[in-house]
């Protein structure tokens, strides 16, 4: 069974005031995120802005993560593509560097049939030896990863999880049903966590334990010791939590959050902009009423 924890976090990347990746800032949020008890650090995913990073810079930051946190903390390289040759690629670097875990989104704007999205997998996990997570978020690459392809996936090696952000239930519930019995369905929307682990899931890849890694953990821990009505209450004290943190596309609130909060992270790149002043105010009260800021 995949062993990178039940909270993995979807890093941010910080950015210096010229917009470079800033790795005194890269570290110092490591590190604060290890002592609020991360399990995972999740690198060039949509959250830590992959879509503006080069491969060099993608490259560098999973070395300097395993380099100086490798030994405190999973580290997971977002090496996705919708180009097949160019995810082996970064895969392969990924894997030389030496990090724990691979997570690779499913194709975007091609729109793939099933047997192509099948065949995109299968053909990556074919070239590295290292674990490896779906990542299945049709909002973002409209190329949704149906059940019976995930279920298809799991049968590969080392294709071990799936990271599921459709907040499509029947289909997650048929992936946990059919798949293979040691295949991880993590939840990729942090809203969905709590139903997800009912229906046998087993963490979260997440945006808001950046700031609620304790509370998260809080929930995941009481579910599964059987307290389902605390497990339930941390939900619904956390809800606008997860619902503020996408207030604005991500990552632009929970940087903002960040930075607010006095750990410096620094601007999002264009396309992404700072939030308008009235979302702004709305996220700030949800903030100060939590207690972040």
């Amino acid at each position: 069974m995949l062993d990178m924890g039940e909270v993995i976090t979807a890093m941010v990347t910080p950015f210096d005031k010229n917009y470079n990746v800033d790795f005194e800032s890269c570290g110092k949020l490591m590190d604060y995120l290890i002592n609020e008890g991360t399990d995972g650090i999740l690198l060039s995913g949509s959250t830590g802005e992959c879509s503006t990073l080069s491969d060099g810079e993608k490259l560098e930051l999973f070395r300097f993560a395993k380099n100086n946190f490798g030994d405190r903390v999973k580290i997971i390289a977002g090496t996705g593509s919708n180009d097949t040759k160019h995810s082996i690629e970064l895969s392969k670097e990924a894997e030389r560097i030496g990090v724990d875990c691979l997570l690779i989104v499913a194709p975007y704007y091609n729109k793939p049939s099933q047997q192509g999205i099948y065949r995109h997998f299968e053909a990556i996990a074919a070239e590295v030896n290292i674990p490896i997570i779906l990542y299945n978020v049709p909002s973002r690459t409209v190329s949704n990863i149906s059940s019976k392809t995930c279920v298809e996936l799991s049968k590969i090696d080392n294709i071990c999880g799936v990271k599921e952000a459709s907040g499509d239930m029947r289909q997650i519930s048929e992936i946990i049903r059919d798949s293979e019995n040691d295949f991880v369905v993590y939840s990729g929307n942090d809203g969905d966590t709590l139903p997800v682990l009912s229906l046998g899931g087993y963490g979260i890849i997440s945006v808001a334990s950046h700031i609620i890694c304790r509370e998260i953990k809080q929930m995941i821990s009481s579910f599964k010791k059987g307290d389902y009505t605390r497990a339930a209450k941390i939900h619904l004290e956390m809800l606008d939590i997860f619902n503020g943190i996408f207030i604005a596309p991500n990552p632009v609130p929970i940087k903002e959050a960040l930075n607010m909060a006095g750990i410096s992270v620094g601007p999002c790149r264009l396309p992404l902009c700072s939030m308008e002043e009235k979302e702004l105010e709305t996220f700030r009260e949800i903030l100060k009423k939590h207690k972040i800021i």
